[in-house]
């Protein structure tokens, strides 16, 4: 059974799946890196032959080396529940 934290992170995972405007990079590097953190935890790994997005994208998760789960978690939910409100005030 999923715990409240869990059904919220698939929860704004699903949201923002179904998001359908452009997002800057930064926030998707964010967004990514929250991801990766709160799924795989710290077993960060690099493939030499990466591109360089690949390389952007390993580099935001290695900053939140050290940050647990569950914390990757909830900052996931607070930036994607930050874009969705942004999104539906644009919509009024």
């Amino acid at each position: 059974m999923l715990s409240k934290l869990d059904t919220q992170f698939e929860k704004a995972f699903n949201q923002l799946s179904d998001f359908n405007k452009a997002l800057p990079p930064d926030v998707m590097l964010k967004l990514y890196a929250f991801y990766k953190q709160a799924t795989t935890g710290d077993s960060i790994q690099f493939n030499e032959e990466s591109d360089m997005k690949d390389a952007f994208k390993f580099n935001a998760w290695t900053q939140l080396n050290g940050m647990t789960k569950n914390k990757a978690k909830k900052e996931y939910i607070a930036l994607a529940n930050s874009i969705l409100e942004t999104k539906l005030k644009s919509k009024l």
